[in-house]
């Protein structure tokens, strides 16, 4: 049962608004003043809250203020229920935050028709979409439901791209978000002497290229295929279309978007404090965790040693010398091109 948060001064509008919303199905929580809904709010985590705005103590605006600043209670969509009906009053409240405004004398439909609107998004909105196109589609579609986003379109470019083949080259002009359908991809930055520097793996299902696109600069990476891979791209007006028509949508494509930028700079890290055979044996448990289905009981992947010395951040002779080490340990296995793991666990608890 969804609950709403009634922060009402006068006992008759609070008795009978709590009990259209009774009878609506709702759990309700009343208070009497803006204090004490504020106390309600952070401790009940109401779905909704519904606010008057002149109140003594503490008045709607400064309700919405403190809720606003508490990251448990931010989100919580906010409806003024006012007889304040001037245009200054209700700009003021739109622009510190409140989702909608409702003026009193006010039916039963209204209200409850405003309440479950603000309820539909906020669901939709916390939703955990999977990483496919797919789910991309459907949080489009339901964004376009609530917010009449027309010029959002579904339209992707599906291309194919070879081994080694590049998607897009450091210094270029950002076009897109690119999504991977199938293969595995690796971005790199280059230094003034042509050594190469991977900054991220991505597989099936992740996002790339996103950051220079928000920042309207050129990629300061190249993205190349590392084996045969189907590719999707939202174009850059789809893209940034969503991402500045709403603050939460905003905030919620960020969120997809942005789960590899905590792990890149933990590598950054990495290079600057580890040593080469530990970093070697992270480059090597990276793979495993990326790229490992469920179904494979021994995990095995064909890459160049220049490109796994380009994970570490090293040469090819320094990597080739590691993997020779932790073959005599027994931790890799190593035919040709072709690495498998023998012990995980010990590759993951690698001491400096």
């Amino acid at each position: 049962m969804k609950k709403i948060l009634l922060i009402e001064d006068n006992d008759d509008i609070r008795e009978n608004t709590a009990e259209i919303l009774t009878l609506a199905q709702y759990n309700v929580f009343t208070a009497i003043n803006g204090k004490e809904g504020v106390e309600i709010a952070l401790k009940e985590k109401p779905d909704v809250i519904v606010c008057d705005i002149m109140m003594p103590i503490l008045d709607g605006y400064g309700v919405l203020h403190l809720l606003s600043k508490n990251t448990e209670t931010a989100h919580i969509p906010f409806i003024f229920l006012t007889a304040k009906a001037d245009q200054i009053d209700f700009r003021k409240g739109m622009e510190i935050g409140a989702d909608d405004y409702v003026t009193k004398p006010f039916d039963d439909v209204q209200l409850l028709k405003a309440i479950e609107v603000r309820l539909k998004k906020n669901d939709i909105l916390k939703k955990e979409f999977s990483k496919n196109i797919e789910a991309i589609e459907e949080f489009i579609d339901d964004i376009q439901q609530i917010e009449s986003l027309e010029k959002i379109s579904k339209k992707t470019d599906l291309k194919y791209y070879k081994k080694k083949e590049n998607i897009y080259k450091e210094g270029s002009y950002a076009k897109g978000v690119y999504f991977i359908n199938n293969g595995k991809v690796k971005t790199y930055r280059t230094n003034e002497f042509g050594k190469e520097l991977i900054t991220q793996l991505y597989s099936s299902g992740d996002f790339f290229g996103y950051l220079s696109l928000l920042k309207d600069e050129k990629y300061d990476e190249t993205a190349t295929a590392l084996d045969d891979v189907e590719i999707y791209k939202i174009v850059k007006e789809d893209f940034l279309s969503l991402i500045y028509k709403n603050p939460e949508v905003s905030k919620k494509f960020i969120s997809i978007l942005s789960n590899n930028v905590v792990d890149t700079q933990k590598k950054l890290i990495q290079i600057a404090y580890d040593s080469v055979r530990k970093r070697a044996a992270e480059a090597l448990v990276e793979l495993y965790n990326k790229y490992k289905k469920d179904a494979e009981a021994q995990f095995t992947i064909s890459i160049g040693r220049e490109d796994l010395a380009n994970i570490v951040g090293t040469s090819t002779e320094t990597i080739v010398r590691a993997l020779t080490d932790f073959r005599q340990d027994k931790l890799i296995d190593v035919s040709g091109s072709s690495i498998t793991i023998l012990n995980y666990q010990k590759l993951k608890d690698m001491k400096n």
